[in-house]
C-alpha cells in the first residue's frame, strides 16, 4: 500500500449507489477523494421485498410498492445532486422471484433507474471488494447476510475467490413468523453441508445490517467505550455468546435495543442463528464486523487500478486534513522530516503498522490549526478518534487520536477509551509521535522548505536534530529545546541540537 502524493488528487467525485436488497432499499451517496471514500448521505427503507419468496416465489407485493415508493423518492435525490455516475444493482430477492425481471422494468419505467442483477458469485465477489476497500490485507471469509441470502466468499492477499450463495437469509428461514431454533438450526446445517474445507478460515468478515446489529448489542452488554461497528472484532467465544443471547430474545426485548429498529428485530434471531451455525461449523476464530460490503464493493471497483493499490487509511487521513485547511503538503514534509527517526525505534504494531501509523498522523498534523487554541487537543481527539477513516482497527483509531492530541499539548489525557484499546506501551508511542510532530511543525513554522532543511535522528541513545548551515538559526530559541526535550524524555533519550 502507498499513499498519492499530497495535493496530488483528482478532485473529489460525488457517486450513488442504489441497493435493492431483499429487506432493504437503500440510497447511499459518496464522495471520493483519491482512495478515501466518504458516506455523505443514507438513506434505506425496509421494504421486506423477499418476505413472501420462500412461499409464493414471487416478491412481495406490499414490499414491491414500498420499494418503487422509495425508488422513486431516490430518483428525486439523484436528479438534485446529479452525482458523476450512478450504480443501481438488486440481490437475491429479485434474482431468484418469478416476477424480478417485471419489477425491474417497472424500475426502469418509473425512475429510469436501470438495475444491475447480481449473481450470487458477482454479489459474493464484489461483498469481498467491499471488504478489501475498507479493511485493506484482509484475509479469511467474507460473509455477507442479506434478507433471503448469504453470501460466502474466500478473501486473499490476491483478491476474492469464488463464492457460493446459500438460502440462509432470514426471510429463507422463515422471518419474521415461525422461529423454531431446532428446526432453523437443521435448517442451516443442511444449507454449510455444501461448504467445503475451502472455506475455513480464523478470521471471519461479517458483512450486512443483521450481524452489524448483534455487534452493537454485545457492544452495550459490554459497555465498550467506542460506538464504531466497522473493525469491532470479538472472539470465537464473544461471538458465540452474543449469538445466543440474541437467539433467545423476545422481538419486543430486542426493540427496547437502542439503534435496533421493529423490522430488524424481526430477523435478529435468525441471523443469530446462522452466525452461530458458521462459527462452529467452519471452526471460525474471530468476527470482525465490516461496515464496508456491496455498496462500497462497486465504488471500489470503480476506481483506477493505481488508486486501488493506495493506502485508505492515509488517504483519509490526508483529505480530512485538507478538508481543514491545512498547510500545503505539510503531511508529506513531516513525513520525510520524521520517517529516518521512526523507523530507527521499535515497532509497538504489527506488519509494518507503525509507519503506516506516522504517515497517516502526519496528515493529520495541521487537523487543528482553525480551532480555538484552548480546545485543540480536545476537538482534534475526538474528531481523529470517530473519524470516518476506512483502514484502521480500534486500537490504531486510538493511537491516531492520542498523537493528534499530543501534537496540541502535553498534558495528560483521561479517556476511557484510550485506557481500553491501547497498552501503556502503545499509549506511550502515541504520546511521542505527537510531540515529535509538535516539534517538526513549531520549529519550522509549519513550512515544508524549512522542515527539508533539517533532519531528525536517533544516533547512540539521543535524539538530535540537525539544521544546515544556512538555516541553523531555526535551532535557536527556548521553544525549540522544550519540544524536543518532551519527545526525548517519552522515549528516555538525550537532545542534541546541532549545525550540519
Amino acid at each position: 500500500m502507498w499513499a498519492l502524493s499530497d495535493r496530488s488528487r483528482d478532485a473529489p467525485r460525488d457517486l450513488a449507489v442504489v441497493d435493492v436488497g431483499s429487506n432493504s432499499v437503500r440510497l447511499v451517496l459518496f464522495r471520493v477523494e483519491g482512495r478515501a471514500i466518504w458516506t455523505v448521505f443514507n438513506e434505506k427503507v425496509l421494504a421486506g421485498l423477499g418476505r413472501d419468496l420462500p412461499e409464493t416465489g414471487r416478491l412481495s407485493p406490499q414490499g414491491a410498492e414500498s420499494a418503487l415508493q422509495a425508488l422513486r423518492r431516490f430518483r428525486a435525490v439523484l436528479d438534485g445532486v446529479k452525482p458523476a455516475e450512478v450504480f443501481a444493482a438488486a440481490t437475491a430477492a429479485v434474482r431468484e422471484a418469478e416476477d424480478g425481471p417485471e419489477f425491474v422494468e417497472r424500475v426502469r419505467r418509473q425512475t429510469g433507474l436501470r438495475v444491475r442483477v447480481l449473481s450470487g458469485e458477482e454479489e459474493a465477489r464484489l461483498s469481498a471488494l467491499g471488504v478489501s476497500a475498507g479493511i485493506p490485507g484482509a484475509e479469511g471469509l467474507v460473509g455477507d447476510l442479506g434478507g433471503s441470502s448469504l453470501e460466502l466468499v474466500r478473501l486473499e492477499k490476491a483478491g476474492p475467490r469464488t463464492g457460493i450463495t446459500l438460502p440462509l437469509g432470514p426471510f429463507a428461514l422463515g422471518a419474521p413468523e415461525h422461529f423454531d431454533p431446532p428446526v432453523i438450526r437443521q435448517a442451516i446445517s443442511r444449507a454449510l453441508d455444501r461448504v467445503d474445507k475451502r472455506f475455513r478460515a480464523e478470521r471471519f468478515y461479517a458483512v450486512g445490517g443483521a450481524w452489524r446489529n448483534i455487534a452493537l448489542i454485545h457492544m452495550s452488554l459490554n459497555d465498550y467505550p467506542l460506538r464504531i461497528l466497522h473493525e469491532y472484532e470479538l472472539s470465537r467465544a464473544e461471538a458465540l455468546e452474543a449469538a445466543r443471547l440474541v437467539a433467545r430474545q423476545s422481538k419486543s426485548s430486542l426493540e427496547r435495543v437502542p439503534g435496533v429498529s421493529k423490522k430488524r428485530a424481526e430477523t435478529l434471531p435468525f441471523a443469530a442463528l446462522v452466525l452461530e451455525g458458521l462459527i462452529e461449523r467452519l471452526d471460525l476464530s474471530r468476527v470482525v464486523i465490516s461496515a464496508y460490503g456491496l455498496r462500497e464493493g462497486l465504488i471500489y471497483e470503480s476506481l483506477p487500478e493505481a488508486v486501488r493499490g493506495c493506502d485508505p487509511l492515509v488517504e483519509g487521513c490526508a483529505a480530512l486534513g485538507e478538508r481543514q485547511g491545512g498547510a500545503e503538503n505539510l503531511g508529506a514534509a513531516l513525513e520525510a522530516w520524521l520517517a529516518p527517526f521512526w523507523r530507527k525505534l521499535a515497532p509497538v504494531f504489527a506488519n509494518g503498522r507503525d509507519t503506516v501509523l506516522m504517515s497517516a498522523a502526519c496528515r493529520l498534523a495541521d487537523l487543528g490549526a482553525p480551532l480555538h487554541p484552548d480546545h485543540r487537543a480536545d476537538l482534534v481527539f475526538d474528531q481523529v478518534l470517530r473519524a470516518p477513516i476506512a483502514g484502521m482497527d480500534h486500537a490504531e483509531r486510538a493511537f491516531l487520536a492520542v498523537s493528534a492530541f499530543a501534537r496540541h499539548t502535553s498534558q495528560p489525557l483521561e479517556s476511557a477509551a484510550v485506557s481500553r484499546l491501547l497498552s501503556p506501551e502503545r499509549l506511550r508511542r502515541a504520546r511521542s509521535l505527537g510531540f515529535a510532530l509538535r516539534l517538526g511543525c513549531d520549529f519550522s513554522g509549519r513550512s515544508p522548505p524549512l522542515l527539508s532543511a533539517a533532519w531528525l535522528r536517533l544516533e547512540k541513545g539521543a535524539a538530535v536534530l540537525t539544521a544546515d548551515k544556512a538555516n541553523a538559526d531555526l535551532l535557536l530559541g527556548e521553544q525549540t529545546a522544550k519540544r524536543l526535550s518532551a519527545l526525548a524524555q517519552s522515549l528516555d533519550l538525550s537532545t542534541k541540537l546541532r549545525q550540519a
